[in-house]
């Protein structure tokens, strides 16, 4: 039976027995803060678990296929992945649940039903276990399913007993096995097994003998029913919960693998189409049906993990997660780089191959997952470039693991060879882009452990350097300098601040309001929190307010705006004598309209690029000023100019439509499930402010806009650039800067006219004519120059002496510059596929160095220039290296350079074979 075709069936069944079909929940959990990822089916139903939401669609029972990843956070198992028959970074979980309405009779009756009946797995193959105390569980097996006593294990709290955290929901569970001794063609017991468990015709095992089969894998569990029927109290006390819950779980893959009588996940319909790309991709055959064995580099391993990470990579990219340096993108990131590095294990060392892999999940899985092909180009594209990014260092980055963990080291004990230090480990992370993980599991191939405490505190210097870096560009008072409300300046001692700091400034940039509360700062400052403040405190991307407060005989310039204790409170420089009582704050109206300008047009964008690029575009970071907007954003590369003309555009027809800007007050999950777009990272209370343009763009956000969008008046993007690695940026005005920058356009156009002497209209083709004569004029100069370049390589090349099956140029040249030196070394590579030319030369800027080349007949035998330029180079005290077909070294002392070039015949020799 087909993957495809159990979760039908799975989800059918249950639906039949009065449970919803859900959809499967995105992968980055919507309002869990303690998860990296949904790593289990009852993940999306937490809530409802806990009493804190109703069951979806009011329904007391729901069924689900869940998309699932385990490959960071406290359920990490990366490292496993290839390595064993059923680890996985992502998985789908078949589950059924009963919110508070069917307990452990029916869960067991529809387990036993489904894998007795539907999937026809026969009774005499099946084991239960149960927790120990769990006896009304082991009594229903015995009645409902006919379990014979002598097939049901009770274990221990660790094996059989669920709980969400250290204190809450918790309870027994029970698994069914499946012994795969007798369902499984190829199962092979371990080599030097031996004990009651390895008895293949044996019906009934002892406790002990069970563990220790289902631990080497002869037991395999498929199902797992979780009875939540207690509430641990802190003091570890199980209270009973009033409506007991029922959460059940199988994996998909595992199922598939017995129905299909394999004992390897790998090996079932789920991964053969993954598989069998790998292997025309790499050219070469998959042997791990037969053999784990790595023969000539061909590691089984490899072509499993390619296979596995493809479909985490492609369903990560599906839901919004994007590779990056922190928290999901990290994870995501280490999961592609692992996949490369398994890929260049199989020889594909210079072009991408995951993505070719991830092309294939979304071919297989598309029916099932829709969101696979609604993102298609979007992951392909991505995965690629996220390749090419680390293809372009990995060489150099393995160079350079190769010398601190060689293959063949003498130091140490033979069962450990040595230890990277922090500081390497961490320039491989810094500089070659290896996560730490990947080190470690290649140092540890390699019998070397890894100074992870070094490498933490080199990654803790380079942070901290950063944020000292960014604090002293900031010149504001640091929020703990503000200190506790408690300890601020009242009126009286007992007054109490009830809502005072409250924001009013949506609606007004001046209010009438009252001091409620002073701390006084070094150098003539104050903070001050008034019962209303129009000031923004900084939140969302919008800069704080500027503006005064003032009273009777004094005034605060504010300069800053600070929440403490969650209140508004504003910071300035006191001019007189502050007193308690009656003031008004004030905040420029020009200020904020541009400031409201700006922001609501950052939504406008945020949609335009969506619509433009694809809904894989998410907010990376934004700045809203009353000058300028800035937006980050997640893209893989630049944007095109005709794409970013189409952006423009459509934010300026959003803001000539004239649609009205609503704000509304919601509850996080109507807001979200009406479709406003929740930003990653940031974190939301219970009730939200909902930002709506019509038609155009819906979003949570607690800033200030405009009313309607036609007071923007122009947008116009002055600048898009990357700022890290799938991130870009782009810069815009708004309303009457806009304005000013093109005014600044067009009196440029008009002086730049006046020089070349030529109409507005025509300057473009004044322009092109005189770039068009400079380039002729270069390249005269440029052939001048080189004079008989052309001579010099045929005179080499005539030079050239024979070495074996190979030929050898050894000569010192006379060139201008290194560009002339690659290009000359360049020629005669294309002249003679057999040559190692060995060139030196002294250059016009008093630098003397070498380079070596080698053809590419010698270079597919194995030949490499950055091995013969250092042999060669050290001989005049110099190093170097480079690319198999190039390669230079500096030499620090002329005199030398020609005794070395003497020395070639005798140091390549060996290199091309010659005796």
């Amino acid at each position: 039976m087909r993957a495809s075709e159990i979760r039908t069936r799975f989800l059918q069944f249950f639906e039949r027995q009065g449970h919803v079909i859900r959809p499967s929940s995105s992968l980055v959990p919507g309002d869990d803060p303690t998860l990296l990822f949904t790593n289990a089916g009852m993940v999306p139903f937490k809530k409802v678990f806990l009493g804190m939401e109703e069951p979806p669609e009011g329904r007391r029972r729901a069924t689900t296929s869940q998309k699932c990843v385990r490959a960071g956070g406290k359920h990490n198992d990366l490292e496993q992945v290839g390595h064993t028959a059923r680890h996985h970074t992502f998985f789908e979980m078949l589950g059924n649940f009963s919110f508070g309405d069917y307990f452990k009779a029916d869960a067991i009756r529809f387990a036993w039903a489904f894998v007795t009946e539907e999937l026809q797995i026969p009774r005499e193959h099946l084991r239960v276990s149960v927790f120990h105390e769990d006896d009304e569980a082991r009594q229903l097996w015995r009645e409902i399913a006919g379990v014979p006593e002598s097939r049901i294990y009770g274990l221990g709290a660790k094996d059989n007993f669920w709980q969400m955290a250290d204190t809450g929901p918790c309870g027994p569970c029970t698994e069914i096995y499946v012994d795969l001794a007798h369902l499984a063609k190829d199962y092979r017991f371990p080599e030097g097994a031996n004990g009651e468990w390895t008895e293949r015709d044996r019906t009934d095992f002892s406790t002990d003998a069970f563990v220790e089969g289902a631990e080497a894998g002869r037991f395999l569990e498929i199902w797992n029913l979780v009875f939540m029927q207690y509430d641990r109290q802190p003091d570890g006390t199980l209270v009973p919960l009033p409506k007991p819950s029922v959460d059940t779980g199988a994996g998909l893959e595992r199922i598939a693998a017995v129905l299909q009588g394999v004992s390897n996940n790998f090996h079932t319909d789920v991964f053969a189409p993954l598989i069998a790309k790998v292997e025309s991709i790499v050219g070469a055959g998959y042997r791990g049906r037969e053999t784990d064995a790595v023969v000539n580099g061909n590691d089984p391993a490899s072509y499993r993990v390619l296979a596995d990470h493809a479909r985490a990579v492609a369903f990560l990219l599906a839901d919004g997660v994007f590779p990056s340096n922190e928290g999901r993108g990290y994870v995501l990131r280490r999961i592609l780089r692992r996949a490369v590095r398994h890929a260049y294990l199989l020889g594909r060392t210079k072009e991408p191959t995951l993505h070719l892999a991830v092309q294939t999940v979304i071919d297989t899985m598309g029916d099932a997952y829709p969101e696979l092909g609604q993102r298609a180009q979007h992951i392909v594209t991505t995965t690629r470039a996220e390749e090419e990014r680390f293809l372009a260092t990995i060489e150099g980055g393995m160079a350079r693991f190769d010398e601190l963990a060689p293959v063949r080291s003498t130091q140490g004990s033979s069962a450990l060879r040595g230890e990277i230090s922090g500081e390497d480990a961490f320039r491989l992370y810094d500089t070659y882009g290896f996560p730490i993980d990947l080190t470690e599991l290649m140092a540890r191939e390699r019998g070397y452990r890894v100074d992870i405490v070094g490498f933490e505190a080199s990654l803790e210097r380079q942070r901290t350097q950063s944020q000292e870096e960014r604090k002293s560009r900031n010149l504001g008072v640091a929020a703990d300098a503000l200190g506790d409300l408690a300890s601020w300046e009242r009126p009286s001692p007992d007054e109490e601040l009830g809502r005072a700091g409250a924001f009013v400034g949506y609606d007004a940039t001046s209010v009438q309001s009252r001091v409620a509360a002073v701390r006084r700062l070094d150098g003539g400052r104050v903070a001050v929190l008034l019962e209303e403040t129009p000031f923004y405190a900084e939140s969302g991307g919008q800069v704080s307010d500027q503006g005064e407060i003032v009273g009777e005989g004094w005034r605060v310039d504010v300069d800053e705006v600070r929440k403490i204790d969650g209140r508004v409170a504003a910071v300035g420089t006191l001019h007189g004598t502050l007193q308690f009582g009656r003031a008004e704050a004030r905040v420029p109206g020009d200020r904020r309209r541009d400031t409201e300008r700006n922001h609501t047009a950052t939504h406008l964008l945020h949609a335009a690029l969506r619509h433009v690029l694809g809904e894989h575009v998410h907010q990376a970071g934004s700045v809203v000023e009353p000058d300028r907007l800035r937006f980050d954003f997640t893209h893989h590369g630049p944007i095109r100019p005709e794409q970013l003309e189409e952006i423009e555009a459509m934010v300026n027809r959003g803001i000539w439509a004239a649609q009205p800007v609503r704000t509304t007050q919601q509850s996080y999950q109507e807001a979200v499930a009406g479709g406003a777009m929740a930003l990653f990272g940031e974190k939301y209370g219970d009730v939200v402010r909902v930002v709506e343009i019509p038609g155009l763009s819906t979003e949570l956000c607690g800033g200030t806009h405009v009313r309607n969008t036609s007071e923007i008046g122009l947008f116009r993007i002055v600048q898009e650039t990357g700022v890290a690695a799938g991130v870009r940026r782009v810069l815009a005005l708004t309303g009457p800067k806009a304005y000013e920058f093109l005014r600044d356009r067009e009196r440029g156009l008009e002086r730049v006219a006046e020089i070349v002497k030529a109409p507005a209209d025509q300057v473009v083709r004044r322009v092109q004519a005189l770039v068009d004569e400079r380039r002729q004029l270069e390249k005269r100069i440029e052939e001048a120059r080189k004079g008989g370049g052309a001579n010099q390589v045929q005179t080499l090349a005539a030079a050239a002496q024979p070495l074996g099956n190979a030929r050898l140029v050894a000569s010192e040249v006379d060139v201008a510059d290194v560009k002339a030196l690659q290009a000359l070394g360049d020629a005669l590579r294309e002249q003679l596929p057999a040559i190692v030319a060995v060139l030196g030369a002294r250059l016009e800027d008093g630098k003397t160095t070498m380079l070596a080349v080698v053809g590419d007949e010698l270079r597919d035998r194995g030949v490499r220039a950055d091995e013969v330029v250092r042999l060669v180079a050290a001989v005049a005290g110099g190093k170097g290296g480079g690319k198999p077909h190039m390669a230079q070294a500096g030499i620090p002392d002329a005199s030398k350079l020609a005794e070395a070039l003497a020395q070639a015949p005798t140091l390549v020799g060996p290199l091309v074979g010659a005796a």
